[in-house]
């Protein structure tokens, strides 16, 4: 079973060995509205811990979703590209944006647990 981690941009990642899949929180797809667009790395690019990673739009705006952990993206979530409306639906399951080979295990262990992450959602 791989491990959730969740950073305060709201992203999670799940990590299983050295590959994370990385997507948006429940949190952010509600305070985005209905997504519209979805613009995703290519595989091969490598991200910075924290560094822009994709960009996804909705008819309230435009946002950043930024690489959680440092690595290289191996693998794009297309079908996101061809219904965007998935980030709404299920953000936290099928709607992953991208996964990457990390480069640094120890990025994942600063990240927020779902406890921690739920009390820093409520202190918005």
């Amino acid at each position: 079973m791989s491990e959730v981690r969740y950073s305060k941009e709201h992203e999670w990642v799940s990590l299983d060995g050295d590959v994370a899949t990385v997507g948006i929180t429940a949190h952010a797809a509600e305070q985005l509205g209905d997504v519209v667009f979805v613009e995703l790395p290519e595989a091969g690019k490598v991200l910075g811990k924290d560094g822009d990673a994709a960009v996804v739009e909705s008819v309230k705006a435009a946002s950043d979703v930024y690489a959680p952990l440092s690595g290289e993206v191996v693998e794009a979530n297309e079908a996101l590209a061809a219904d965007p409306a998935q980030v709404n639906a299920d953000p936290e399951g099928t709607a992953w944006f991208f996964k990457m080979k990390i480069a640094n295990k120890a990025e994942f262990d600063t990240l927020l647990t779902r406890a921690q992450y739920d009390e820093f959602v409520k202190g918005l």
